[in-house]
């Protein structure tokens, strides 16, 4: 999928507007992006509400905003905060879009002109509050970016297109390299579950073996599997039951502690909900074939 993404958006860096801002407190109400915001706290402190979550912001920090983000912007003390605006992708419609203004919320008749996010090309679930790599290096290179936008000299911007597509690789670096390093570590899953299926199986328990948070294991599971932890569970479970009703004699009660159902009505409840039919149906019918 990502594959496909990635031929239909040619990554061509266009950089819209840029400022090195230096502002007394100050406020930005709500919007939605239909780009890119990379901003960086040089001095003082901000907070930032990005889809509906507070990110708090001190100096040396950076911030990215994909688009399709409802954004506020606050600025609580004087605060020097460089930042740009641009495209990742192109588009050929690149010239009429804008950096969005207070109150708009709603970018139905601009959908046009939104810009694929970085988590749906690339896989990578890409964090508000970035950490990059080297962070001396993204930020010098940022205010290279300020300096030569918006010059119509031809090499300055090819060289503007390079030095955001720098930016967007050392994220990408940065994040990619965890996003593997989680995909590969989880190769035990399938075994763990099968090798602990009559046990109760914490998400906690699940977070702790892959070095994550609830939130993050959570999000890549689903990321990879395409449905929860517990719902991937609960379908071994059931399919391991399925299999006990098939070819032996336990009974249901005994199947039900092997399978790591509570009880026998959860096994019931669980079981017909994911085949529609209660396990006693189900053994006669396959009995019966």
């Amino acid at each position: 999928m990502y594959n496909e993404l990635l031929k239909q958006h040619s990554i061509v860096p266009f950089v819209r507007q840029s400022e090195f801002a230096v502002r007394k407190p100050w406020s930005y109400p709500e919007r939605r992006l239909l780009d890119y915001l990379l901003v960086y706290i040089q001095e003082g402190t901000c907070c930032f509400w990005v889809d509906h979550k507070k990110y708090m912001f001190q100096a040396g920090q950076f911030c990215l905003v994909q688009p399709g983000s409802l954004l506020t912007l606050e600025g609580l003390t004087n605060t020097i905060t460089p930042y740009i605006h641009f495209d990742l992708c192109y588009n050929s419609e690149r010239e009429n879009s804008f950096p969005t203004r207070p109150g708009q919320i709603d970018l139905s008749a601009y959908m046009n002109l939104m810009q694929p996010t970085i988590n749906d090309l690339y896989g990578i679930q890409m964090p508000v509050q970035v950490h990059p790599s080297n962070p001396s290096k993204l930020k010098e290179t940022l205010f290279q970016v300020i300096e030569y936008a918006g010059q119509q000299d031809p090499l300055i911007q090819l060289k503007t297109q390079h030095l955001v597509t720098e930016i967007i690789i050392s994220l990408l670096e940065t994040y990619y390299q965890a996003t593997q390093t989680f995909v590969h570590s989880f190769n035990w899953i399938t075994s763990y579950f099968s090798n602990h299926l009559s046990e109760p199986i914490s998400l906690e328990n699940m977070a702790n073996r892959a070095s994550l948070s609830v939130s993050r294991f959570s999000f890549m599971f689903k990321q990879r599997y395409g449905i929860s932890p517990h719902q991937y569970l609960i379908n071994m479970r059931v399919n391991h039951a399925k299999e006990l009703l098939t070819n032996t004699d336990l009974s249901l009660e005994s199947i039900a502690l092997y399978c790591g159902f509570a009880d026998l009505h959860h096994f019931s409840k669980m079981f017909k909900k994911r085949t529609g039919s209660t396990p006693g149906e189900y053994r006669k019918a396959s009995k019966s074939i």
